[in-house]
């Protein structure tokens, strides 16, 4: 039986050997097998000589199964061995290989994930919010439904905030009109943010007709390179003022908003059951949260350099996907490696401490807890028992199921065990920081 050395940290290092015979016999079985439907010039298929086949495919063949039986020999060790690798090993050969030797000796280089041993959960102390849904909040619903379909009507008065405005303005520096400074029957809801305070403030107060020149400073962390920092001048004119004019709360509205009848009670129920499903999840989220940045108190050990790497790319993938998203070619930033390494040891060291807090207080998913989350999912769909045929369906889907019971789970016990401290949360705030 192979010594597994002790190296520094979680690193280990252990002797292979692959005999030479295994390696000839299963290559002669293998260049026979391409034999029988090799094509070369002059040869039918299947009739090539074999010192020919041997001459094309010898090397590449023997480099093949020379990597499966290395990698059979380490598995065979680590599974008597009973190791817990992390990552794949490295393995390198023990001097020059010797093809007429016995055997062919290399060296695996490797890490084991590391003994994690958790500490009292009762130490802890964790934050558990509370949120209410209430009529003020169906309100400030309602509210954002009816802006939602607000619609325009032209007035005849100076500009408020709130108000939408057809322009046409043309911005310039040192006399210089830029690029992108410049639009025609340009539509702008003042208020709302989407052009720079300078932009905005100075058309409250205007009418139809007015034409005005005004300057406009641009912040020093502008996107366009070319224009930050700078003072512009903008000349605007004013074609069109409108004030906007919200929908009665009435059973046309209601009806707009799949109530089939109309009924605005129905409606105000309606919305009441959707916000109190939404604070549900973020108030599960936030303690979740909570649970998950205490839990590294308990637990101190060594993080498997392979499983940080890993994570790193994982982390740096995601962030590539979501600058595609919203349009920025990531090959066009560079993304420095370091910005992930925190997150990723984190991460590791998180999932290392509740898989073991799983393992030791058996808290695997049950069945019908995955079931309530899945039907939980599904209620937020018009068809929700076709959502649960498509969760139950495929395997993969289930399994993230069950990682989330998994969480769940873990979350329960530490409210338990933990020191937990209540505090109510403010609709608006739950909203605000969740966003």
């Amino acid at each position: 039986m192979s010594t597994i050395e002790v190296m520094e940290g979680l690193q280990r290092r252990v002797a292979l050997s692959v005999s030479t015979a295994e390696l000839e016999k299963r290559a002669i079985v293998k260049l026979k097998q391409i034999a029988r439907t090799a094509k070369m010039q002059g040869f039918r298929p299947g009739k090539v000589p074999m010192k020919m086949i041997e001459s094309m495919y010898g090397g590449s063949t023997r480099s093949e199964i020379l990597s499966d039986l290395i990698s059979e020999a380490f598995s065979t060790l680590a599974e008597t061995q009973r190791l817990r690798v992390a990552g794949a090993p490295d393995i390198a050969p023990e001097g020059e290989l010797n093809f007429d030797a016995p055997s062919l000796d290399f060296s695996a280089q490797f890490e084991v994930y590391p003994e994690v041993a958790i500490g009292s959960v009762a130490d802890l102390e964790v934050e558990r919010v509370r949120a209410q849904v209430g009529e003020a909040e169906i309100e400030k619903t309602l509210e954002v439904l009816r802006k939602q379909r607000q619609s325009w009507q032209e007035v005849d008065r100076p500009s408020e905030n709130g108000d939408q405005l057809t322009i046409d303005f043309k911005g310039s520096l040192d006399g210089v009109a830029f690029e992108g400074g410049h639009a025609e029957g340009f539509s702008l809801v003042l208020g709302q943010g989407r052009m720079l305070a300078d932009f905005e403030k100075a058309l409250i107060g205007q009418s139809k007709g007015a034409a005005l020149t005004f300057p406009v400073q641009f912040p020093d962390n502008y996107g366009a390179e070319r224009l930050a920092g700078k003072l512009a001048q903008f000349e605007a004119t004013v074609h069109r003022v409108e004030s906007s004019v919200l929908p009665d709360v009435d059973s046309d509205f209601a009806q707009q908003l799949g109530v089939a009848d109309g009924d605005i009670e129905k409606l105000r129920a309606e919305i009441r059951k959707n916000l109190e499903r939404e604070v549900a999840q973020r108030v599960k989220a936030r303690i979740k949260a909570a649970v998950m940045e205490a839990l590294p108190k308990v637990s101190s050990f060594d993080l498997p350099k392979a499983l940080i790497e890993s994570e790193i790319e994982s982390l740096a993938e995601k962030a590539k996907q979501d600058l595609a998203q919203r349009g920025i070619d990531a090959k066009q930033m560079a993304i420095p490696r370091e910005a992930f390494e925190e997150p990723a040891k984190k991460r590791v060291q998180l999932g290392l401490i509740v898989s073991e807090l799983v393992r030791q207080q058996q808290l695997q998913p049950r069945p019908e807890q995955v079931r309530v989350i899945v039907e939980e999912a599904a209620a937020a769909y018009e068809n929700p028992a076709e959502v649960i045929r498509y969760y139950f369906s495929d395997r993969q889907r289930l399994a993230e199921v069950e990682a989330l019971a998994i969480e769940q789970n873990v979350v329960d016990y530490v409210l338990q065990h933990a020191r937990v401290a209540d505090r109510d949360l403010a609709f608006d705030e739950l909203m605000q920081q969740a966003a």
